[in-house]
């Protein structure tokens, strides 16, 4: 039975034709993780004859941290760093919570997850739903900010439950390794890739993808995503609304020797391409999804026709229909402004200018502190997806 006769209830005309071809079966919830689709976006998301493949992550149970957070979870019940039963206790904005909410009741751990006012009433629910003990902090740190204040709620949590351990998603290296399957994934689904677009968080994914991916295409070139106000490449920190990309640390994941070029984009613009993407393509994302199909729509027109861009969509939609598509709370932030520019700003170095919209560098500079850890100069975990 072809796809199309499935999808219109075609009656088989043999039982053979019953058999569903590719169909997976799981043991378990965790084995749902990974063997995500790739999807063509064209046109008219994109100019006639000019697309890329985007890699929907958003398929895995919880989105692309689902990936980590079992593995994480898995290497450190290895390690003996958690015991059975022990307690995983992380900060998070949404993402990683579910993928740890996963692995909790995969490997039969209790879970508390610190967030902020920030996040999704959906998403908290649901990870209360899912057994995860849910913490709110109410203040931001007055020069940290939230993630600063949800790092010291995590800390608090961490001395009240003695065996309890924290992944510390920003510095532990297990985030990177994680992502080993979904670099082989591409390859086996994309044969050969030219142009990686990956956004840049906690600096897992985009590290562990590129990495494997250019022992194997040693000419790839990686484009990082971030959003303003975010320190990761440089920039100066500020209030941010866009969650799942940036951040207010240096985590240590981040590999910036991997990255040929940054581009920095705004809310309102990554609005606009979540909203582009899902009336066009019908497979769309959050902030990050639209962030970056954003940037690789333009990297497809600038790009010589016969490259093969690949982006990585870190999530679905369904998370914000409350927010990024929502036209009252999208008004009220002031996100349903004009279609973005055609193209980007451009500056030399991070530290030319504080960006405001979308913004490419093609010098991509480690600012890091010496120490390599946190800008408060330690290593416990910041504010995750």
């Amino acid at each position: 039975m072809n796809h199309l006769s499935a999808v219109l209830d075609v009656p088989p005309s043999s039982p053979a034709q019953l058999l569903a071809a590719g169909a997976r079966s799981a043991p378990t919830p965790a084995a749902l993780v990974g063997d995500t689709p790739v999807l063509w976006v064209g046109e008219p998301f994109t100019d006639p004859g000019r697309g890329f493949w985007a890699k929907l992550e958003g398929h895995n149970p919880g989105g692309i941290k689902d990936r980590t957070a079992l593995y994480m979870v898995r290497a450190a019940r290895e390690r003996g760093e958690l015991v059975p039963g022990g307690r995983i206790v992380e900060s998070t904005s949404g993402t990683l919570g579910l993928g740890l909410a996963l692995a909790g009741v995969t490997y039969g751990h209790p879970v508390s997850l610190v967030t902020d006012p920030g996040m999704e009433a959906q998403v908290a629910g649901l990870l209360r739903a899912y057994g995860a003990e849910v913490h709110t902090v109410t203040e931001p740190h007055p020069a940290g900010g939230w993630q600063q204040a949800r790092r010291e709620r995590v800390a608090e949590l961490l001395a009240v439950h003695p065996d309890a351990w924290c992944p510390d998603q920003y510095h532990n290296p297990d985030n990177v390794a994680a992502y080993r399957p979904l670099a082989h994934e591409l390859i086996g689904q994309l044969g050969r890739i030219d142009t990686l677009i990956v956004s840049v968080g906690t600096g897992g994914h985009s590290a562990g993808t590129a990495r494997v991916l250019r022992s194997f295409f040693p000419h790839l070139r990686v484009v990082g995503v971030d959003t303003c106000a975010s320190t990761i490449f440089g920039q100066p920190a500020g209030a941010r609304l866009m969650r799942g990309l940036g951040s207010s640390i240096f985590p240590g994941n981040v590999a910036y020797e991997l990255f040929d070029e940054v581009h920095w984009v705004a809310a309102p613009e990554a609005v606009w391409a979540a909203r582009a993407l899902a009336r066009t393509r019908y497979a769309t994302g959050g902030w990050s999804v639209g962030a970056v199909a954003l940037v690789a729509r333009w990297i497809a027109r600038v790009s010589p026709v016969e490259e093969r861009i690949a982006a990585v969509f870190p999530d679905g939609p369904h998370r914000y229909v409350g927010t990024v598509f929502d036209d009252d709370w999208c008004r009220a932030h002031g996100l349903l402004g004009p279609v973005p520019a055609d193209d980007p700003e451009e500056i030399k170095r991070s530290a030319d200018a504080v960006v405001e919209r979308w913004t490419r560098c093609r010098t991509v500079e480690n600012p890091r502190p010496a120490s390599g850890t946190g800008a408060d100069g330690h290593g416990l975990t910041g504010a995750g997806r």
